[in-house]
């Protein structure tokens, strides 16, 4: 068993040692992953897109119909604490990891009203892409995605993404990239990105996929460098086809595909490489990162 650290962490409004922390066995979290999480990326100890987040951790508990235990100000007093416990101990850059699930009673899978929420929140230190990574470029494997059809709520039942991670670490590569039904949907951990022609082409934003933060922040950065940007179903031709693939997530934040399914990504001199629009949006990323982070 691997020792768990002693940082800081906060549960039901104490904060105590991450690995003197306990719940009830009888938590629906543990019994029928029955809850909601969020990762907060910190910069230097300052949150990026907090609100956004905030936003989206108030959607999923709402499809849930579990009350929002804290408001965006106590959220961010939390998770302010932790990251200054983070920055103590030598983390250059952090994340905070908050979980509300819909608390403890006796096993009953109906989402039992009145019931008092569980909050779980940790900090750790955030790892980054490497420099090797952004010079060459990551490779993926694609595999059909056979998760469940409410992605849109970030859940801590992850079992599906689990089996998706999976498919990479055994294929030793950075991602699992999936189609539904010959559509793109998004990896195991990140959402996925076709450029083409100067146009950065993602899947829509319904429920098959969740919505990264970086959704967003994308599209006000292809419309900042004026470059094209569109939401809609794309084939697993065109993922073949591309001029270039992202990866984004909050620790991968934007990242080249240069391999899928051990075939190089793009055209002509620039095959197997990362490409100028990626160049252009990990710059504007960064840009980003400096004036956003609070």
């Amino acid at each position: 068993m691997t020792a768990l650290p002693d940082s800081l962490c906060f549960l039901n409004g104490t904060y105590s040692a991450l690995r003197d922390a306990q719940v009830s066995v009888m938590d629906r979290g543990f019994v029928l992953g029955d809850g909601v999480y969020e990762v907060l990326p910190a910069y230097s100890g300052r949150l990026f897109r907090f609100h956004e987040h905030m936003a989206r951790l108030e959607r999923s508990l709402h499809e849930l119909r579990i009350p929002n235990p804290h408001s965006r100000d106590e959220w961010l007093a939390i998770a302010r604490r932790l990251i200054a416990d983070q920055q103590a101990r030598g983390a250059s850059h952090q994340s905070v990891y908050l979980q509300v699930t819909r608390g403890v009673a006796m096993r009953d899978h109906a989402m039992l009203p009145d019931l008092v929420p569980t909050v779980f929140v940790m900090g750790n230190a955030m790892t980054l892409a490497t420099a090797e990574q952004r010079e060459r470029g990551v490779a993926c494997v694609t595999a059909d995605d056979f998760r469940w059809r409410k992605a849109h709520i970030k859940s801590i039942s992850l079992l599906g993404s689990v089996f998706a991670r999976q498919i990479a670490v055994d294929a030793g590569v950075t991602e699992t990239v999936m189609f539904r039904d010959g559509f793109l949907s998004e990896g195991a951990m990140s959402n996925v990105w076709v450029v083409k022609d100067g146009v950065v082409i993602g899947p829509p934003n319904d429920h098959l996929v969740l919505e990264g933060i970086r959704f967003g922040l994308i599209q006000e950065l292809c419309h900042a460098l004026g470059l094209g940007y569109a939401l809609r179903r794309v084939t697993r031709g065109e993922v073949l086809e591309a001029d270039e693939l992202l990866l984004s997530s909050s620790s991968k934040e934007v990242l080249p595909v240069t391999t899928l399914d051990d075939i190089p990504v793009g055209h002509g001199p620039q095959r197997g490489r990362p490409g100028p629009v990626y160049a252009r949006l990990y710059a504007a990323y960064q840009q980003a990162v400096a004036t956003q982070s609070i």
